[in-house]
């Protein structure tokens, strides 16, 4: 079984596969494998460098993140062009890491900030969304990526709302207490997946 993990930025998502992956349940990281897909050496970082210019490229030869995800943000074709790219790329190696993943395991875990707007929601059998107030979100992802309330409340207007989002779960884990209540919610969640897989 292939369970989709999602929320919005700052919402604590790594924090519940953290503990999904702690609980011995494999976590397939979209995040990671979107890294992944343009390191140095890889075909889609020299389509990027040819689409962008050579200044999207960091003197160590690694993507400039930061001055790609400026250049997309203030222009929806350009996010069209570099998401027509990179998605198919990505859902391929999610998928293949996916198979590998799944051998003995009663399921597993797909993060992805991206899940519902992207087709991967389609790759899962259920849909978990770690979920907060906007406020909430704000405030952390602020202290944790020291970017302005702006540049994070641009990023949630980018994602799907949360009204959406809650809709569209088979699991809803509350992160507006603390950690250790996420915790224990990914622990219970964690007994009732492994139920579903023996029965």
């Amino acid at each position: 079984m292939i369970v989709g993990l999602t929320g919005g930025i700052g919402s604590g998502k790594t924090s519940a596969s953290n503990q999904f992956m702690a609980l011995g349940i494999p976590v397939i990281d979209s995040d990671v494998i979107a890294r992944e897909v343009v390191l140095p050496g890889m075909p889609a970082l020299s389509a990027i460098s040819e689409h962008f210019g050579t200044a999207i490229i960091q003197d160590d030869g690694q993507l400039n993140r930061a001055a790609l995800r400026q250049k997309i943000f203030q222009d929806n074709h350009e996010k069209q062009w570099l998401e027509s790219l990179l998605h198919p790329l990505i859902r391929e190696r999610t998928i293949n890491q996916l198979t590998e993943a799944s051998k003995g395991k009663p399921y597993i875990i797909l993060s992805s900030p991206l899940l519902l707007e992207t087709d991967q929601h389609t790759l899962c059998d259920a849909i978990v969304i770690v979920d907060l107030l906007e406020q909430q979100q704000v405030e952390r992802a602020t202290r944790r990526d020291k970017n302005s309330t702006e540049q994070i409340k641009r990023i949630i207007a980018a994602q799907i709302s949360r009204e959406e989002r809650l809709t569209r779960a088979d699991y809803i884990l509350d992160n507006s207490g603390s950690y250790e209540q996420l915790i224990e919610q990914v622990n219970s969640l964690d007994k009732l997946l492994r139920s579903k897989h023996l029965s």
